[in-house]
């Protein structure tokens, strides 16, 4: 289990600053992709990832999976694997708060199965633009309007993980309370509601929410995120004031796991959850 300062899943801090040591990380392993004379679309498969999360890491926005530096000795040989295991060493010691976060948000992405508990707001990868604003803008100690500008940018672009991935089983268990409390006004919920309708029409998508009276309810222990690797390995993540802890313990996870499955027979089921969200819709 491992424990961070950074966040970013609801309603947290968001996308981390990008460090050096990431951007260096990054740089290296291109410089060496180069010399193999491999192309991302060529080395992904080597490693086992896609293009797509190599292009990011290469940009210094993701933390390099361990197993990257294992499968990328056979792909770019023996002396260029020392010297990405050099310069991730460096990483380790330098990267610091973000790296947790980066290396959730590179396990989200490349996740075969995505589930998601939310209690104090909505899921980021459901959260129509007017909501992300809405929580930035609200967000202490303020922010500027270009780190406002950057968060909800950020967060837009993840969202595309909906659509670019549509054999990833994506599932989603909300309070019904984010949707009473009108984050940001009638015309923000307004906005919401319709996106929420409209998201959870995709087929690799299953939106429930939680009623507000439910006596019998496993969340107690508040919000969680899990995501199944394409290895079949199940990882958990969760998040509380300023901080957000990794969980990769099966003992944690297995609870975990156990825990969402309760949830999601306890929330309303697809049917009832559109048609409450079509009530709270025209009751604005």
């Amino acid at each position: 289990m491992t424990t961070d300062n950074v966040g970013g899943r609801g309603g947290g801090c968001g996308d981390p600053e990008l460090s050096d040591s990431l951007r260096t990380f990054g740089a290296v392993l291109k410089a060496l992709r180069d010399e193999a004379r491999l192309t991302q679309e060529q080395f992904a498969p080597l490693v086992q990832y896609s293009a797509a999360y190599i292009a990011k890491i290469e940009q210094g926005k993701r933390f390099p999976p361990r197993d990257l530096l294992d499968r990328s000795e056979e792909a770019l040989g023996a002396t260029a694997a020392r010297v990405l295991a050099a310069a991730a060493r460096s990483l380790t010691r330098k990267a610091g708060l973000a790296s947790w976060f980066l290396q959730w948000a590179g396990i989200e992405e490349e996740a075969i199965t995505l589930c998601a508990y939310e209690c104090r707001a909505i899921p980021g990868l459901l959260q129509p633009e007017a909501y992300i604003r809405a929580i930035f803008e609200r967000r202490l100690p303020p922010l500027s309007t270009e780190q406002i500008e950057r968060q909800v940018i950020a967060r837009l672009e993840r969202q595309q993980l909906l659509i670019d991935r549509p054999n990833t089983a994506f599932s989603f268990v909300i309070e019904q309370a984010l949707l009473e409390r009108h984050m940001g006004g009638p015309d923000v919920t307004r906005r919401l509601l319709d996106h929420l309708l409209s998201e959870g029409g995709r087929r690799n998508v299953e939106i429930q929410v939680m009623p507000l009276r439910q006596y019998d309810h496993a969340g107690i222990d508040g919000l969680m995120y899990l995501a199944e690797t394409h290895l079949h390995e199940w990882v958990g993540y969760s998040e509380g004031q300023q901080s957000s802890i990794l969980i990769t313990s099966p003992k944690d996870v297995s609870a975990m796991l156990q825990r969402y499955g309760k949830l999601r027979s306890q929330a309303l089921g697809r049917e009832a959850t559109v048609s409450l969200l079509e009530q709270m819709r025209g009751a604005l």
